[in-house]
């Protein structure tokens, strides 16, 4: 409800009676970074000011994770510039600045970050060593993120924590160093370290991956015993594997289980088993799995729409591919340029003139026919017999919409 919400920041701009507080302002910038709006976070940082409220780093900061969250490293970068205008940079500011470097994949840049701050005295936490290990391991620098490890206890005093276990862990699973983190997970057990279910989903999909479903059902029966709850990840882990192997049965008994265990299957979910059914040539149920999404309290996204509409189109489904396309172009997405130029392909080789008007016009209000498909469409309509002169003045409105 953005909208709402900036009604009410605009009453208390014009409201001079109040002096609001700094954190609604970091608070407001959170969700717009949540909401990839990047541009409303900059221009509400700007007006701070005239809302009668003094900008600090925590101001500061909550807008270079808002950038951080849009991935704008370009912005984040000249806003820390001129960061010295309005606050001194803090642990926090630093933390953010690395995580934006790693991501981008500037590991150099998140080192000099690094040695920066400890210039300035700014002492590094196990938010900063989680970020630079987790890099390393991405990297596959695994005896470097095993050295950082240890030197952030030798040297900086910083006690590992669960976070740090599960980033190195979560990093070796994706690599496929599956012996080193479970010598992580032994090495949690000998501290007294609480086990979570983020390390579990990890071992889980690295074991996976790997090919050692036996030993990863083993890890998912501990998990139990140890009393760690599964929770929404562990199920889609476990179900993305039966997905792969085709086994459709045991795919919807976890489906089924999971409301029993307290968890709610999210639209992940559904988009690995209306893939999985898609694959296996089994479009009316993809269909009707699709259909029960909002059914069940969640929402189809983009990938939904899309995974479902390209199963109907290799099903040579037209019908329905065509409804779910209006559907699509209603809620603002649009299938991929290959997929459209494919069921546009197999429009024009069908007898339906009148489908394939009804899809171009849907197509046209989405913006999303490219020349080629147009070329395609015309040469179609000039292989016409009968009422060519009435099909090509329909084509040209559909073009001019």
């Amino acid at each position: 409800m953005f909208e709402e919400m900036e009604q009410v920041l605009h009453r208390l701009k014009n409201d001079t009676r109040i002096l609001p507080e700094e954190i609604i302002f970091c608070n407001v910038m959170k969700f717009y970074g949540r909401a990839k709006l990047h541009e409303r976070a900059l221009k509400l940082f700007d007006e701070i000011p005239l809302y009668r409220c003094p900008r600090t780093v925590k101001s500061m900061n909550s807008l270079l994770h808002a950038l951080l969250l849009s991935r704008k490293f370009d912005e984040m970068k000249e806003l820390f510039s001129r960061m010295e205008k309005y606050a001194r940079p803090d642990t926090c500011t630093y933390n953010i600045l690395i995580n934006a470097c790693c991501l981008n994949e500037r590991l150099d840049d998140a080192w000099n970050l690094f040695d920066e701050m400890q210039r300035k005295c700014l002492k590094p936490t196990s938010v900063t060593f989680g970020t630079l290990i987790n890099a390393l391991c991405m990297e596959l620098k695994i005896n470097e993120a095993f050295k950082l490890k240890e030197d952030m206890v030798r040297i900086y005093n910083v006690q590992v924590t669960t976070f740090i276990y599960e980033v190195m862990i979560k990093g070796l699973c994706r690599i496929g160093e599956l012996t080193l983190a479970f010598r992580l997970k032994d090495e949690m057990i000998t501290k007294r370290f609480r086990w979570t279910s983020v390390i579990y989903n990890n071992l889980l999909s690295g074991l996976f991956k790997s090919g050692r479903q036996d030993e990863a059902f083993r890890v998912f029966e501990e998990m139990d015993s140890n009393g760690i709850q599964p929770d929404t990840i562990t199920y889609n882990v476990m179900i993305n594997q039966f997905c792969k192997v085709e086994d459709f049965e045991s795919a919807y008994r976890v489906l089924k289980e999971m409301p029993d265990k307290g968890c709610k299957p999210n639209v992940i979910t559904y988009n690995m088993l209306i893939a999985m059914l898609c694959k296996d040539g089994k479009w009316s149920e993809a269909n009707d799995l699709f259909e029960d999404i909002p059914r069940q309290g969640c929402k189809p996204d983009v990938v939904s729409y899309r995974t479902v509409f390209d199963g109907l189109c290799g099903g040579s489904q037209l019908e329905k591919a065509a409804s779910i396309l209006d559907e699509m172009i209603f809620k603002g997405y649009v299938p991929h340029s290959v997929s459209i130029h494919k069921f546009v392909a197999g429009l024009c080789q069908g007898e339906s003139m009148k489908l394939l008007l009804r899809v171009l016009n849907s197509l046209a209000k989405g913006n999303a026919i490219d020349e080629d498909t147009w070329l395609m469409v015309v040469s179609r309509v000039y292989q016409e017999d009968n009422h060519k002169l009435s099909i090509a003045s329909q084509l040209l409105d559909t073009l001019l919409m």
